[in-house]
């Protein structure tokens, strides 16, 4: 064997590049060759064997791997006839088949439980015994879960937690698993007994659930790892927060809001900080213009209006009027220096001209992804479009109303282009007299890099078809240009 693979850094790379894998490919699902070339490899000598197994364990789909390394149970599990149900009839681990369990369950990182079909098996274990010592990621999505089941998977090294929702064996998570930084609870959970839960936890990083109390709120601003929070309920509720005191988030980056209604989320920005918020999005089932324009407001008044980069606002349905200023609305936004992506859907329209486009724009240097889509007829003309559009270079995604009859620009006379914007989604319904031509030949010239136009509100009406096949046409004659463009001089010997 050549002396450089008893260097263990360079062992170690070896053998991490087999076992990775592409990104749509993971843990147990990973080729049979990649973990037979581990197995053997673990076979071949001392020096590989160590690394070879951990590589081979950090990952468990369940719990049957390791019951297989039990002798009594190994023909049961892999004999070829072997039913799904083969534990329901066998009896729990003796004392004496622990350590065969055991034997390699301290080298899995990596845990996914889809069923608790097992977990019976180990009803004879010392309540004490620490199954998994390094496990740092659980998911756990097993249906009639029993009181006592999670008990073997809580490690103290357990990192990354998802649970498909509230068990009694959480109740003190926080404590058990001191080093926990991600926290998952998928379903709905009862408020007061989830807010106890999290209240446990001292170090998170990123918390996804459903709805808390302002008691678990005011412990969580006081969490300074704690960067994302995300509140999903599975229904519009009625989330009433009382007695909360003004606190600051310090480094909370990303905060998520789904099924909840403005009125909570309107006490939670106006009584804390968020000083480093880069992320804000909010999705509501019904989203009044009133409502939304609190929340525009809001969003402007506070600290973070000089970190947010992302604001992204929807509901599951478009009122049908509203007797707000638009307009209005829009410039509460314009306070967002740092905006990367704007996206609000919550009301019937967001109506724009020329003139609010270019100082939007003015405003969002770094924009790359604009969503404000006017259901009535627009006034933005394409002179007003591309004017706005020399402000933010980097854009490449845009999804606004444009008055496709108003043709206010000579495209043969222009020398703009602007080559990022890929996605160019319009609100404006089909509309009579548009000459297809001349709006296919303006995308064409200054907007090389979109393929197709698309409608917002789904489909593609006879005008828009009729433009994107056109833009086809332009394209494909433009690449057989060029190419007897590129023939002719590589045939030409000057």
């Amino acid at each position: 064997m050549h002396r450089a693979l008893f260097v263990s850094e360079i062992l170690v790379e070896i053998f991490v590049s087999l076992n990775q894998l592409p990104s749509s490919t993971i843990g147990w699902t990973q080729s049979s060759l990649t973990r037979k070339s581990l197995a053997s490899l673990a076979r071949t000598c001392k020096t590989f064997h160590e690394l070879a197994m951990d590589l081979l364990w950090a990952y468990m789909p369940g719990l049957r791997p390791l019951f297989g390394c039990v002798t009594r149970l190994h023909p049961m599990i892999y004999d070829p006839k072997s039913k799904y149900s083969w534990s329901r009839c066998v009896d729990p681990l003796a004392e004496h088949e622990f350590h065969q369990f055991l034997r390699h369950s301290s080298r899995v990182r990596n845990i996914v439980m889809s069923t608790n079909t097992y977990i019976h098996l180990l009803a004879a274990l010392p309540i004490e015994t620490c199954v998994f010592p390094g496990l740092l990621s659980l998911s756990w999505m097993a249906q009639r879960t029993n009181p006592g089941d999670l008990r073997f998977f809580l490690s103290p090294t357990l990192r990354h937690c998802c649970v498909s929702e509230l068990y009694s064996d959480l109740h003190h998570i926080g404590t058990q698993c001191a080093a926990l930084e991600d926290f998952t609870v998928q379903g709905h959970a009862d408020t007061a007994q989830l807010s106890e839960v999290v209240r446990s936890c001292k170090g998170l990083r990123r918390l996804h659930c459903a709805p808390l109390d302002s008691t678990a709120w005011m412990h969580l601003s006081t969490i300074p790892t704690l960067l994302e929070v995300k509140i999903l309920a599975s229904r519009n509720i009625r989330y009433p927060l009382d007695n909360l005191d003004f606190a600051t988030f310090l480094n909370l980056s990303t905060l998520s809001f789904r099924g909840i209604e403005v009125e909570a989320v309107l006490a939670l920005i106006h009584h804390f900080e968020f000083p480093s918020l880069k992320e804000f999005e909010m999705y509501a089932r019904v989203l009044p213009w009133a409502e939304a324009e609190q929340l525009f407001r809001a969003l402007s008044r506070c600290k973070a209006s000089q970190t947010l980069e992302h604001i992204n606002i929807s509901s599951g349905s478009r009122i049908q009027g509203h007797s707000g200023d638009s307009l209005t609305a829009v410039r509460q936004f314009l306070c967002f220096k740092q905006l990367r992506t704007l996206r609000i859907s919550a009301h019937h329209s967001i109506h724009l001209d020329n003139d609010l486009l270019f100082e939007a724009m003015t405003s969002w240097p770094h924009i790359r992804s604009l969503s404000l889509l006017d259901w009535h007829p627009s006034t933005i003309t394409f002179r007003g479009l591309f004017t706005a559009l020399r402000l933010c270079p980097n854009l490449y995604d845009l999804q606004v109303s444009v008055d496709v009859r108003n043709i206010d620009i000579e495209p043969e006379a222009e020398s703009f282009q602007h080559t990022s914007l890929r996605t160019l989604v319009v609100g404006s319904s089909e509309l009579e007299s548009v000459n297809v031509e001349v709006v296919a030949h303006i995308i064409f010239s200054m907007l090389p890099a979109v393929d197709q136009v698309m409608r917002a509100s789904g489909g593609v009406p006879r005008l828009w078809s009729d433009v994107n096949k056109r833009l086809e046409f332009l394209r494909n004659r433009s690449s057989s240009a060029a190419g007897r463009r590129i023939a002719g001089g590589v045939s030409d010997p000057n």
